[in-house]
C-alpha cells in the first residue's frame, strides 16, 4: 500500500460486538496523544524552564488544539497555518504565560534556543511502548493501517521514522491538504477516501476524547484509549468501544482470529 500522504447508547464491554457495527476492515490512529506521548517534552521544559515543565507541557497542548479549532471555524478557514506554525506559536504563547521573565526575553537569542529546542523534541515524541506489537500484530494479519491526524506529513514522518514504526504504518493522511483541523468533517473524510472504505468499514482510535467523538459523529467506529482514567464528554454519543491501551484495538471483536493479539 502506498505512504503517500493524503492530499462519524451505553458503551459495549470490551470484548462485545456493539449490535449494528460490522467488523471493522480497517484501523485509523490519530497520532498526536494516541500513537505519541504529546507529555513527553516535560522533562527538557523542565530543564529549560524549572518549576514549570509539566504544567507547560499542558498548557502548551491545550493552546496548540485551541489555535486548530480557532483557525478552522474563523471566516471559513481564510486564517489556516500549518501544525507546525501553530504548534510554535502554542508554545511561544506558553511560556510567555507560565514564565513570568519570558516577555522580556522574547527577542534575545536564549528564548529563540529555548522554543528551538523543545519544537525539535516535538519532531520526536517519545512513543507509547505497546505501540509496536500492535502494528505488528495488524500488520501480520493484513489489517490495512493508517494515520490521519492534525500534524503535517513531514512531522508525522519524522515522528514514525524516529520511533521505528515508519514501516508499520500503510498510510500518512495528513488534514493538511483541506485546510481543516479535525473536528472538520473534511479532515475525517480523508480516511475514508484514502482507504476506498466507507466510515463505518473502519476503526478509529483516539487518546483525545474530543477527537474520538467528532469520528463517531462522522459515523466511524471508534476506539477511545483512555490511558489516564479520564471521564467522557458530556455531549453527543458514547465510542463505540473503550480502552486504556492501545492493546485494546486488538480485542476488537471481528478485527483479529482468535489469539492474534501480542505476546
Amino acid at each position: 500500500m502506498s505512504k503517500t500522504p493524503a492530499t462519524a447508547a451505553s458503551a459495549p464491554a470490551k470484548g462485545h460486538k456493539p449490535s449494528g457495527h460490522c467488523a471493522p476492515q480497517a484501523v485509523l490512529f490519530d497520532a498526536y496523544g494516541t500513537l505519541f506521548d504529546v507529555y513527553s517534552v516535560a522533562l527538557l521544559a523542565e530543564q529549560l524552564f524549572p518549576g514549570h515543565g509539566q504544567a507547560l507541557s499542558v498548557l502548551w497542548r491545550d493552546k496548540q488544539i485551541e489555535y486548530t479549532r480557532l483557525v478552522t471555524t474563523s471566516n471559513h478557514g481564510a486564517h489556516y497555518q500549518p501544525f507546525w506554525e501553530l504548534t510554535r506559536a502554542a508554545l511561544v504563547f506558553a511560556i510567555k504565560k507560565l514564565v513570568h521573565h519570558a516577555d522580556s526575553t522574547r527577542a534575545s537569542a536564549e528564548f529563540d534556543v529555548q522554543v528551538s529546542q523543545l519544537m525539535n523534541q516535538y519532531r520526536s515524541l517519545s512513543a507509547f511502548p505497546e505501540n509496536r506489537a500492535v502494528l505488528q500484530a495488524l500488520k501480520a494479519q493484513g489489517v490495512p493501517t493508517g494515520i490521519l491526524s492534525n500534524g503535517d506529513a513531514a512531522m508525522l514522518t519524522l515522528a514514525l521514522k524516529s520511533s521505528g514504526l515508519h514501516d508499520l504504518v500503510d498510510h500518512i493522511i495528513s488534514v493538511d491538504p483541506v485546510r481543516k483541523y479535525k473536528t472538520a468533517p473534511e479532515a475525517y473524510a480523508l480516511g475514508e477516501q484514502t482507504l476506498g472504505l466507507a466510515a463505518a468499514k473502519v476503526l478509529f482510535v483516539s487518546s483525545n476524547a474530543w477527537d474520538a467523538l467528532g469520528a463517531t459523529w462522522f459515523g466511524y467506529q471508534t476506539l477511545w484509549v483512555n490511558r489516564t482514567q479520564q471521564p467522557w464528554e458530556e455531549i453527543g454519543p458514547q465510542p463505540t468501544h473503550r480502552g486504556t491501551s492501545l492493546r485494546d484495538v486488538l480485542c476488537v471483536p471481528g478485527l483479529m482470529p482468535p489469539n492474534g493479539s501480542p505476546a
